[in-house]
């Protein structure tokens, strides 16, 4: 039994030091949010990456799974005539839910993965401890701008990926000869179901991911340890951790922005 309280011991300890070297990533981080006009240029990168090459993805992703979403629901409610309300629930559900949280984990894979790769290449072969040499401060040179990228691209992308979703479901609804309804319709029932409010809980989900991606993949990076081996593992941990984080937070503030 001791043997065992000191393994959970040891887990909770390290689980705390994580969360505490992470909260001080963010705020220095955030603290440099003032050096960005010098950074301009790092940044515009940055959001080329994590936003511009990630939009073919995402118009996939988001148009197939508007297409899925009312074939599902819209196979049940034909079978009791109130198929006209798929607009709103597709458009709820793209906003509220999917649209952020699939657009999260595509940008966790794809950009996430490559930020903390990057990172952890130059923690490894020594250019990090480099720049500190020529008085670079790397939070301030390479978290910095890739922050400040996720925080806008991801909801933007989110936007984009609501927009395609809705888009594929009007589509589907309209030319699967079981679902038939109109585009009039389906428009009525979205503009009736979709308010303000339930965009702006979305965008906020989205900043909070943004945050989470960046963070996690940043900070990954500056701990990569052990060569090759260990920027795998990095590459790895910071796409399970932002996985687990987003649906942790997204439980959180769902049930405050209920």
């Amino acid at each position: 039994m001791t043997g065992v309280f000191e393994r959970v011991g040891k887990r909770v300890i390290a689980f705390n030091e994580i969360v505490g070297e992470m909260v001080m990533l963010l705020c220095q981080t955030v603290w440099f949010f003032r050096e960005a006009p010098r950074n301009i240029l790092s940044i515009f990168t940055q959001m080329s990456i994590i936003g511009y090459e990630t939009l073919p993805m995402a118009s996939v992703m988001a148009f197939f799974v508007g297409m899925v979403l009312a074939l599902q629901t819209g196979a049940e409610l034909q079978k009791y005539g109130t198929q006209n309300i798929i607009g709103g629930i597709v458009g709820l559900s793209m906003v509220r839910e999917l649209g952020p949280v699939m657009t999260s984990f595509l940008v966790a894979g794809r950009a996430g993965s490559a930020m903390a790769a990057e990172i952890g290449v130059m923690k490894v072969y020594e250019e990090i401890d480099a720049l500190k040499t020529l008085d670079i401060n790397p939070v301030r040179y390479l978290a910095m701008p890739r922050l400040i990228a996720c925080l806008i691209c991801v909801p933007a992308l989110v936007i984009y990926a609501d927009f395609v979703g809705i888009l594929g479901g009007a589509l589907l609804s309209h030319l699967h000869p079981k679902i038939f309804i109109s585009y009039s319709t389906y428009y009525d029932s979205l503009n009736t179901a979709l308010k303000l409010k339930e965009v702006g809980a979305g965008l906020l989900k989205a900043t909070v991911f943004g945050c989470i991606i960046g963070v996690v993949s940043c900070y990954t990076g500056f701990k990569t340890t052990g060569g090759a081996r260990g920027i795998a593992q990095s590459t790895t941990r910071a796409v399970v951790l932002s996985f687990m984080l987003i649906l942790v937070a997204d439980y959180f503030l769902t049930r405050i922005l209920l």
